[in-house]
């Protein structure tokens, strides 16, 4: 089993992975900074009703929403780019490479800001850092979803509404906040749930955290720059790599297929292994490839799932996303999936037991629009930089 598996997983028994050198602050001080916010105790496995629930081994009911279940009734961070690389054709591979490049050089002075911040060389003010960052989503969409994870921890930990502190007692994070957040941040959410797309500047930030609760904004513009930037450099950077040596300030300079990206596969290979997925994924004859692609890369997982006996793998310590899956090639599974109605009270109820068994393959590329491509249309009419 390859080993960035492990680095993309946590582990509650052992959560300090290996990491970049130069951090300030190290997981362990996170850990304790967070566990001291009002929601903090949620994070700990004996205080959090779904990892209880998880370690018991008792059956789990888990919610799904589809809007093809006709269909199913009748129906029944590099490695994978580089094994499938020869799939592309010499336009569309020079097309992928130097589209990232162009999105690392644009981005680059963020990117070093962000190193800088979490090695502690610089403290930026919080204002017009997220200001810089807002700016640079469009150009770099992966940061916009460390920026909408980062806020969500930032409002499901501080939160001292009455709604949190009820979920709170029972051992539960309250998974409102974020929804409200997604949904009253980008107009189109509710069409195509792409965080990707999540930029407000300073003071809409603030604006959005206190329409969910007055008076929550106080801290979160610090907490978020502190925060993303530590995550930035923990997850874009291998373990290898020293982060107060590292610039991506004149990476991705070549041209040509193939080059310009020598400093990014030997420093930041996470980053860019993600970065060149998107691309892929944006190309027109992307449907024709979808399952060469993506397949590979989903045994993977699902192997490394079954070795760490992950029946239902989910999504962070706070699931900021409220993602939470089944191993679809869990050899000891045993699933039932049933239909449900709600009632006047707002409750489920199981009304139909239906022969849907989840099964280790990938959902036909018809049902997985990943994203509206508006952006992505702006951003390849760009003037290719010199």
């Amino acid at each position: 089993m390859h080993p960035d598996w492990d680095l993309a997983h946590t582990h509650l028994d052992a959560p300090t992975a290996q990491l970049p050198a130069g951090l300030a602050a190290t997981p362990d001080h996170w850990q304790q900074r967070l566990r001291r916010t009002p929601g903090g105790h949620l994070l700990r496995p004996d205080g959090n009703a779904m990892l209880t629930a998880l370690a018991t081994g008792r059956p789990m009911h888990l919610l799904h929403l589809t809007r093809s279940l006709d269909a199913i009734r009748t129906s029944g961070h590099l490695r994978a780019f580089d094994r499938h690389r020869h799939a592309l054709t010499p336009a569309e591979d020079h097309q992928v490479t130097r589209s990232v490049t162009d999105r690392v050089r644009a981005a680059a002075p963020l990117l070093d800001l962000m190193l800088a911040t979490a090695t502690g060389r610089r403290h930026p003010d919080a204002g017009p850092f997220l200001d810089q960052l807002a700016a640079a989503v469009p150009v770099m969409p992966y940061l916009g979803y460390l920026y909408f994870e980062t806020t969500s921890e930032y409002l499901m930990l501080h939160s001292t509404s009455t709604a949190t502190k009820n979920l709170a007692e029972r051992g539960e994070m309250n998974n409102h906040l974020y929804k409200q957040l997604a949904f009253t941040a980008v107009d189109t959410m509710g069409t195509l749930f792409d965080i990707g797309r999540f930029r407000p500047g300073h003071q809409r930030l603030l604006d959005l955290i206190d329409a969910i609760e007055p008076g929550l904004s106080q801290h979160a513009a610090a907490f978020v720059r502190d925060r993303l930037c530590h995550r930035f450099t923990a997850t874009a950077l291998t373990p290898a790599t020293d982060a107060t040596a590292f610039t991506f300030t004149g990476t991705g300079t070549g041209t040509g297929t193939g080059t310009g990206t020598d400093d990014l596969r030997t420093a930041a290979t996470p980053l860019l292994g993600q970065l060149l997925f998107r691309e892929v994924r944006l190309l027109d004859r992307y449907p024709q490839l979808y399952h060469l692609f993506e397949q590979e890369k989903a045994a993977e997982a699902w192997t490394y799932w079954n070795r760490r006996r992950a029946a239902l793998p989910y999504n962070a310590t706070c699931g900021p996303k409220g993602e939470i899956g089944v191993n679809p090639a869990d050899p000891h599974a045993r699933i039932t999936v049933w239909t449900a109605e709600q009632c006047a009270r707002g409750l489920l109820h199981p009304t139909e037991q239906i022969p849907a068994v989840p099964a280790p393959r990938l959902a036909p590329w018809v049902f997985t629009p990943l994203r509206d491509r508006t952006d992505e249309e702006l951003w390849n009419s760009r003037p290719v930089l010199a």
